[in-house]
């Protein structure tokens, strides 16, 4: 059965930064693309980054582009996302997901989700 839990989450003061990891595991996932979403009250679950699954491919919504970083660790079945300068509109509720194939056209497509880790950033 595939799990994937997320950490790294908690409350930080604009400016900041935090880490947050997800681990996979129940199956193979080397060959996969992974990613983040997040999911602030209120509004609807929207994509923050992916990986591609050898890591040399990246993408990010426009929003976080420039201060988050999306990195894997195929030995470790462990993705990444280094979040830097971290604003009010960053909280949120953060999701791991990992999509069916090596890559994607367009949108990330989640296979799986993880269950969630809360960012708060404080003004």
């Amino acid at each position: 059965q595939v799990q994937l839990v997320e950490s790294g989450g908690g409350l930080v003061q604009a400016g900041g930064s935090l880490r947050l990891s997800c681990a996979a595991s129940g199956g193979t996932f080397s060959d996969r693309a992974m990613g983040w979403f997040r999911q602030a009250p209120g509004k609807e679950r929207e994509f923050v980054a992916a990986v591609s699954w050898n890591g040399g491919n990246t993408d990010y919504a426009d929003s976080v582009k420039g201060r988050f970083t999306i990195s894997r660790d195929n030995a470790k079945n462990t993705v990444y996302l280094q979040m830097n300068s971290l604003k009010p509109e960053d909280t949120a509720v953060y999701y791991c997901a990992v999509a069916a194939g090596g890559w994607y056209i367009g949108r990330f497509h989640p296979e799986f989700w993880g269950q969630g880790t809360q960012v708060t950033v404080s003004s």
